[in-house]
């Protein structure tokens, strides 16, 4: 019940809820009673109108750093109701949440939003408001970034050329007035020629940031306009335009120097202060400058300063030598420009010239000089003259045999100035004569001499000796030499002519007298042949001492020497060095070594003759290790070992060789023998099948060698049982016995076979039987007294003196039951160029058993193998053999089957068959009886038997007297491939005639087949891919035009081109890789047919291929057996290879729980497998082994595991390998 009383006809019901559906009814009621109620149609609660639609987008204006201004328009659809406001959001760029801009609701269509964060970027939108509440905002606005509003500048002001040249224009230009609100960031400059109308920027993109700028690379007296414009962050101002046009021209104008007053005076400057010359100059082009000084080159402190109006010269720290006349000269093409300053440095003055000593005395010395060069800026008032003992600081009075220095210094007002030193002065007098001259050689044109100091010289150093000489019958003495040294070779002397000598001291105070040679000289040659005067013929030093070898010698002339080391030139290095005088060879050998060993030759030769001798060096030092070690006999309790001597032995004799062993499963050696003479031991006591290794040292006087190791050997004898014999079957086998024959083992261990076992089970049965009583020498052996019917399989061992080897696999099962006979009368019935059909008969005998089948072989001559024709069941005796190629021989031969599953030996041989249309004409052979009139009694039987040939197999036909003889009861006609007959049964009188056998092929009517174009290939298939190459391949045509297919064309395209680019003209085999790809490029590929009609039409194309490394994912290639557990014996070594692919080369990892296998193991990986070898594995070594490969096409792992044991003898071993094999598992 809403209202029970209700007087007018219409109410307002309230607190519905929104989206109920409601249906109402009313009841009219009186003073009798409530009538029949009116029910309403269902009424949804609800507005009538919905909420607007989303305004437009908001625009903004007026931005400044912390406000927007934005304006929008209303929505298209109001919902029905009156628009009652709008609510304004933003979000920050750096944020993700929109907030409100107004806080009350907005009746206009624009709103200032303020309190904005200055660089932020901000996005607004805006939704309408109804009596339905909030619509859907609108889109939101771009990013609008809060900052103050910027403009374009104003142009540049007061444009102006300041220069130019044939190339160059220099402008220049004020800042604008007005920057648009923002920093000027540069300046832009464009120009154009007059008579064009295309402006051209001349100025970097970014503008200039000076106001001023030379435009270069114009042309050459062409007329220019330019305008310069003003850059900020909005962008390009507007343009000022340079009044007037402007043509690249030089501008000329001769250099000019302008001097101020001070610089035409002189200029004065103190000692240690600066220099600085500044001059104004002009000129165009700006002319070239330079400083010069006038009476000498310019100081290297010097710094000169250049610009188009100036230019200065600096020097710092100016001194006296800075003194002159500095010229500056300016040139350019209108001419030069010279002008000089004058520079006094206020100095003392600088040293005395021409200082010499002119006459020296024992007690006095007169000494002279000229006034210096530079006064310093005032007069020299006088000199300073000073001298000093060379030994001595003070000053002493002159006396003889002593060395002075003097020096002489100028003075003027601003002090003393710089000395003059002479160099020592010695107070001395010339020397005595020398002493006693010798001859020292005489040939045919020269004279050596020899003389000793004088025995004073006089007080200073002699300088140098004069020797003189004066031929015979002449009074006139000539110098001959002049030498510092105490000898002297006069040359170009007349040979038998007599000269005197003699010999003059000179020192810086003159000659002493001459000192004359004892008797004249006649000159003539004088020659001997080389002689040694060897002190030892062999020299030893210990290892790391200098060894020095002189060998004395004389000749005449004078003999060269050369050396050599054992039949070599001796090289000389840094430690071994040769020395050769006139009288003496010498070697010197530092920190000597046993490379220094040998026999050294010196040999000396000149024109006499030619002399050697030898000399024997040895260097005492410990031997080198013995060589070659090699094992002469190996049993299980003892090795003998022989070795070679040392090469080296230390210079002295071998005393004794050290021998040592060990087990090699540690690493101690322990020593056999201390002081073995020989070069060979026994070494005994050995552990029978332990593996040992030996090491030896040489011994001497000075020490022991480093040893050399043997192989690992094994103390074992030296043989072994032998392997299992080879080849093993059966010959021959009938229902009575077996023929089983087999070859040598391929090792008998070392020790010759002495003989066999044989043994044999049924094959239903698990027992084995041996058969043999004794040793079987020869390699087969007759089994008898089997059963019929049953399966038999053998095994063989063979023995040697070290016992019986492994025995064989078991044999292929052989049935007990007699051989079925071959197929007879093999016959080829027809050959075309791709087949040829056999005819045979059955086997005369089946071997007891029905025959069930036949088997078809083929062999390719002249070197093939026997291959099956049929792969079903053939029962038939007759076969057309297929798929053959053409001009090619076979072979042909049948094997019977029967149902005991036993083979026949294969018919005979059908011979050499080439492959081919073979057509031979139809060929009848008759008994001559037949040929010749025959007479038959009525009621007796006409019987004609006629042998045919004929490829192909011709048809026959049997004619009488014209007519097609028809069978009928009495007539008969009989044909197979290879014979025909007629049979008229109860003969008459009308069966009189003549009978015509008629035989037919195609042999008259055979044409050359037609040959045409062959067939293309089937689709290529892409099978392989590198960045550079693609390899595809194909199968033969269906159709080779009748002719051989000899050949295919490859073709290749990129996908996008059409033109076709040949990968290879003419290519024997269906495969192919085409090379020289582009690296990533996508391909599609062709392949043609080719016979010698010509190309087939190409091949369907290729899927896309794209030129790059092809990728496989990894791939393990392992068996079911290397998936079992690794069953390894504690302390033996194992070794697991796991074969692996993929593309491109997988990276691979061995890992295991808490183990570093890098360290513990040696692994080594291949690009197609990898392995893991653990040397003298423990318990710790047992567990799981992953293997993970990985490249970019995945990954893939795969675990081993391995089981370590200890079995401690033989017998426990051989339980364990029992069970592991019942297992399943693998056992190293």
């Amino acid at each position: 019940m809403v209202e029970p009383k209700i007087q007018a006809v219409s109410y307002k019901i309230t607190k519905l809820l929104p989206g109920n559906e409601y249906i109402f009814r009313v009841t009219a009621v009186n003073k009798y009673g409530v009538g029949e109620p009116l029910e309403s149609d269902p009424v949804i609660a609800r507005n009538p109108f919905t909420t607007p639609s989303a305004p437009s987008t908001p625009e903004a204006g007026a931005i400044t750093r912390d406000s927007i201004v934005l304006t929008w328009e209303r929505p298209e659809n109001n919902g029905g109701a009156e628009i009652e406001g709008y609510i304004l959001e933003k979000r920050d760029k750096d944020g993700i949440r929109w907030t409100k801009c107004n806080k009350k609701r907005l009746n206009d269509l624009r709103f200032r939003c303020t309190g904005l964060t200055e660089g932020h970027s901000y996005e607004f939108r805006v939704s309408a408001e109804n009596a339905a509440g909030v619509g859907k905002p609108s889109a939101p606005t771009e990013y609008i970034k809060a900052c103050d509003a910027t403009y374009p500048p104003g142009p540049p002001n007061n444009p102006k050329v300041t220069d130019h040249s044939s190339t160059t224009v220099s402008l220049s230009w004020s800042r604008p007035i007005y920057d648009g609100g923002a920093a000027i960031s540069g300046y832009v400059i464009e120009m154009k020629e007059v008579a064009e109308e295309e402006w051209t920027v001349c100025t970097p993109p970014t503008g200039v940031q000076a106001t001023h700028y030379t435009v270069k690379k114009l042309k050459e007296n062409a007329e220019y306009n330019f305008r310069i414009c003003a850059v900020n962050i909005e962008g390009v101002g507007e343009p000022v335009d340079l009044p007037g046009s402007v043509v690249a021209a030089e501008k000329l104008e001769a250099p000019e120097i302008e001097l101020d007053a001070d610089l035409r005076k002189m200029v004065n400057v103190r000692a240690t202060a600066t220099l600085r010359l500044f001059v104004t100059i002009r000129g165009k082009p700006e002319p070239e400058v330079k400083w010069s000084k006038a009476d000498g080159t310019l100081t290297e402190r010097a710094q000169i300063e250049v610009t188009s109006s100036y230019t200065m010269l600096v020097i710092d720290n100016v001194d006296r030598f800075d003194t002159g006349k500095y010229v500056l000269t300016l040139e350019n093409l209108s001419g030069s420009k010279s002008a000089f300053i004058n520079v006094r440095v206020l100095d003392s003055p600088s040293a005395p010239t021409n200082l010499e000593v002119k006459d020296v005395k024992k007690n006095s010395v007169s000494i002279s000089w000229e006034p210096p060069l530079i006064d310093g800026g005032a007069k020299i008032s006088h000199y300073i003259v000073e001298k000093r003992e060379q030994k001595r600081m003070a000053f002493t009075s002159v006396c003889t045999n002593c060395l002075y220095y003097f020096r002489v210094l100028p003075v003027n007002e601003l002090g003393v100035g710089l000395p003059a030193s002479t160099e020592a002065v010695k107070v001395s007098e010339a020397p005595l004569p020398p002493g006693k001259i010798t001859l020292v050689d005489v040939t045919r044109h020269s004279v050596s001499l020899s003389w000793e100091k004088p025995d004073h010289d006089g007080g200073s150093k002699i300088t140098n000796y004069v020797v003189e000489m004066q031929p015979k019958g002449d009074d006139k003495w000539t110098i001959c030499s002049e030498i510092k040294a105490l000898e002297a070779t006069i040359d170009g002397l007349t040979t038998g002519e007599e000269y005197s000598f003699r010999v003059i001291a000179v020192n810086d105070k003159g000659r002493s007298d001459p000192k004359p040679l004892a008797t004249p000289v006649v000159v003539k040659d004088i020659t001997i042949e080389p002689i040694f005067n060897l002190l030892f013929n062999t020299y030893s030093v210990k290892a790391g001492d200098d060894l020095k070898i002189e060998v004395p010698f004389k000749g005449r002339p004078q003999p060269e020497v050369s050396w050599k080391k054992d039949g070599q030139v001796l090289k000389q290095t840094t430690r071994v060095n040769v020395l050769t005088s006139k009288t003496a060879s010498k070697i010197v050998i530092k920190d000597a070594t046993k490379d220094d060993v040998g026999k050294y030759e010196i040999t000396l030769t000149n024109a006499v003759g030619t002399k050697t001798a030898e000399i024997s060096v040895i260097i005492l030092d410990k031997p080198g290790p013995p060589s070659n070690i090699k094992v002469d006999e190996v049993s299980a309790d003892f090795i003998s070992l022989s070795w070679d001597p040392p090469t080296y032995d230390g210079g002295c004799q071998i005393n004794n060789y050290v021998v040592e062993k060990r087990d090699t499963t540690t690493t101690t050696w322990q020593i056999v023998s201390a002081t073995v003479a020989r070069t060979s031991i026994k070494v005994s006591r050995l552990n029978q099948g332990t593996e040992y290794q030996f090491r030896i040292a040489a011994e001497n006087r000075y020490g022991k060698s480093h040893a050399i190791d043997s192989a690992p050997i094994v103390a074992q004898y030296p043989f072994e049982p032998p392997g299992p014999p080879t080849n093993l079957h059966v010959a021959h086998a009938t229902k009575y016995g077996m023929q089983v024959v087999w070859g040598r083992p391929a090792s008998d261990g070392g020790s010759p076979i002495i003989g066999y076992h044989i043994e044999c089970k049924d094959q239903s049965s698990i027992l084995w039987t041996k058969v043999n009583r004794g040793l079987l020498a020869e390699n087969q052996f007759k089994m008898t007294g089997i059963e019929e019917g049953l399966l038999y399989q053998f095994r063989v061992y063979a023995e040697n003196i070290a016992g019986i080897g492994p025995c064989t696999k078991a044999s292929e099962p052989v049935a007990a039951r007699d051989p079925c006979e071959p197929p007879r009368n093999l016959q080829v019935t027809n050959i075309t160029r791709t087949s040829v059909s056999l005819f045979w008969e059955r086997p005369e005998y089946d071997g007891g058993a029905k025959i069930t089948g036949y088997i078809v072989e083929r062999k390719e001559l002249p070197s093939g193998r026997w291959l099956k024709c049929n792969f079903t069941n053939l029962q038939e005796t007759y076969f057309d053999v297929t798929g053959l190629t053409e001009d090619v021989q076979y072979d042909f031969h049948v094997i019977a089957k029967n149902s005991a599953e036993l083979l026949s030996v294969p018919s005979e041989n059908t011979g050499p068959i080439t492959v081919k249309d073979d057509v031979d004409p139809p060929t009848i052979i008759l008994d001559d009886k037949l040929r010749q009139l025959m007479v038959i009694k009525a009621g007796e039987i006409i019987r004609i038997d006629a042998d045919i040939t004929g490829r192909p197999l011709p048809v026959v036909s049997w004619f009488k007297d014209g007519k097609e003889i028809e069978a009928k009861a009495r007539c008969e006609v009989t044909s197979t491939n290879f014979k025909t007959t007629l049979i008229v049964r109860d003969v008459i009188r009308r069966d009189s005639g003549q009978y015509v056998l008629t035989l037919q092929n195609v042999y008259e009517y055979r044409a050359e087949d037609p040959q045409f174009l062959p067939s293309p290939p089937a689709k290529p298939k892409i099978i392989d891919s590198t960045k550079t190459t693609v390899t595809l391949s194909w199968n033969k045509p269906l159709f080779d035009g009748g002719s051989p297919v000899t050949g295919y064309r490859v073709e290749y395209r990129k996908t996008f081109d059409d033109e076709w680019t040949v990968g290879v003209q003419n290519t024997k085999n269906t495969e192919f890789t085409v090379v020289g790809l582009t690296p990533g490029a996508e391909y599609v590929f062709i392949v043609k047919s080719i016979n010698k009609i010509g190309a087939s039409e190409p091949s369907p194309e290729t899927d896309r291929q794209v030129a790059k490394e092809r990728e496989e994912e990894p791939v393990f290639d392992i068996s079911n057996e290397m998936r079992k557990t690794l069953i390894v014996k504690d302390g033996s070594s194992f070794t697991m290879t796991v074969p692996f692919r993929g593309k491109p080369v997988p990276s691979v990892t061995w890992t295991k729980a808490d183990v570093d296998l890098r360290v513990r193991a040696v692994i080594d990986t291949t690009d197609t497998f990898t392995s893991i070898t653990v040397e003298k594995a423990t318990r710790n070594d047992s567990g799981k082994y992953t293997i993970t490969l990985s490249n970019v096409a995945g990954t893939s792992s795969v675990t081993l595991n391995v089981r370590m044991v200890v079995a401690e003898s033989p017998t426990t071993w051989w339980k364990l390998w029992r069970k592991a094999r019942r297992n399943g598992s693998s056992v190293v």
